[in-house]
């Protein structure tokens, strides 16, 4: 062992440091233990917020380019985007989507009706899924993609045609995977339907997700399924993306105009607000999960300082002895601190690989594709050697303050 004879340098420091929490290897594994949960989960819990993030932008954006999505009712603020009762108002109708068309800036303009029905199979299976009638342009509007056959066509339109195309969950559900739906009749509401497409897998978010859905001609929808000659949505396509908040007025004004009301009794949602509104969901969620993950930084904090003050009293003697040949209390200081914080470093280098262990867990299952950000590495680094300066600088202090007689004389 060194003594302070002289002034400790560096390598003095390292090394008693080295010997004093090697020599109860137990005790000082377990208090790394505390720091490596928490980082870890810090780490976990941010990275699989950013991961969720990502997808469901990826997930939004893929459901149609430049798109406005105009809603009967009007969205009350704070409540999210579909509190409007939507399918219970009757504000839009067919004449709405064909007045759109005609604004400048308008690529494509797509009249909804969706409604859930019981649907079941030649096989016996059924499913309780949306069904929504719409036109040809659907397809482009919602940057669908056919796996198999063919979409609604515009003589299916006129003609009331009873014809179905199936999401790609709503195939596996009726006819089990892998199996051929095209030419396969179905029942919508106890009406026979022929399946004459089948898309391709998509994802979605919320009320958007084509997966988990029946598209048959809007007019088949309004006339013999739901018995209504109002809209559920009208989709825009604009032109431009920096148009878009140009094409939402004008629609807006031309809608009001229309309907003779002094205020909107319809809502126009953009794919930014949709995905602003989620991004701050999610953002809140993620820090709600990690300052959660955080408390156990806390917990293995006062678990350093616990074993510090216990290691301050076992080795009473030996600061005593110190501090009579020569050690300063700046020495003393520095050496229990250096030992709280290299513990905190090892738990912080420790925490950090099982953080990222569980997040590549997370994505190699398939569950949600992670993104560990250096930010929150650096971040959960930071955050250790914080708590080990902090919850080390007591014992330290109450090592170096020691009378060295007193100190001596402790049995």
């Amino acid at each position: 062992m060194i003594f302070l004879e002289r002034k400790m340098n560096l390598k003095d420091i390292f090394y008693e440091t080295y010997t004093a929490l090697a020599a109860n290897k137990v005790r000082s594994g377990l208090t790394i233990l505390g720091i490596v949960i928490g980082i870890g989960s810090v780490i976990a819990m941010v990275s699989i917020g950013e991961g969720a993030k990502v997808q469901i932008q990826t997930s939004i954006e893929s459901l149609g380019s430049n798109l406005l999505t105009i809603l009967p009712g009007v969205v009350q603020p704070g409540r999210g985007i579909v509190s409007s009762g939507r399918g219970a108002a009757q504000t839009l109708d067919n004449d709405d989507s064909e007045i759109i068309q005609t604004i400048d800036g308008v690529a494509a303009v797509a009249p909804e009706v969706s409604r859930r029905f019981q649907v079941i199979a030649p096989t016996g299976n059924n499913t309780n899924t949306t069904v929504t009638g719409a036109d040809p342009v659907f397809m482009n509007v919602r940057n669908l993609v056919l796996a198999e056959g063919s979409f609604i066509t515009d003589s299916g339109v006129r003609g009331l045609g009873r014809e179905a195309v199936l999401g790609a969950t709503v195939a596996q559900d009726l006819f089990g995977e892998g199996a051929q739906v095209v030419g396969e009749t179905i029942r919508i509401n106890r009406i026979n339907f022929r399946v004459i497409g089948l898309l391709e897998p998509k994802g979605g978010f919320g009320f958007s997700g084509p997966d988990d859905m029946i598209i048959v001609p809007v007019t088949t929808m309004q006339k013999i399924l739901a018995g209504v000659d109002y809209l559920s949505t009208i989709s825009v396509s604009v032109t431009d993306k920096n148009r878009m908040n140009e094409v939402r007025d004008s629609i807006n004004a031309i809608l009001t105009e229309k309907h003779r009301v002094d205020e909107p009794d319809f809502s126009i949602i953009s794919q930014e607000d949709i995905l602003g509104t989620l991004s701050q969901v999610i953002n809140t969620f993620t820090m709600f999960l990690a300052s959660i993950a955080g408390i156990s930084l806390v917990v293995g904090g006062i678990g350093i300082m616990n074993m510090m003050l216990t290691t301050v009293t076992e080795r009473t003697r030996e600061i005593g002895l110190r501090k009579a040949i020569g050690a300063t209390k700046k020495d003393i200081n520095r050496q229990f601190l250096a030992e709280a914080v290299l513990l905190t470093f090892v738990g912080g280098f420790l925490g950090i690989a099982l953080g990222w262990a569980i997040s590549f867990g997370v994505t190699a299952l398939g569950l949600v594709q992670t993104s560990v950000s250096l930010y929150s590495v650096f971040l959960a680094f930071g955050v250790s050697a914080a708590i080990g300066i902090i919850f080390g600088y007591y014992p330290a202090r109450k090592a170096s303050s020691m009378n060295p007689i007193d100190a001596l004389r402790y049995e």
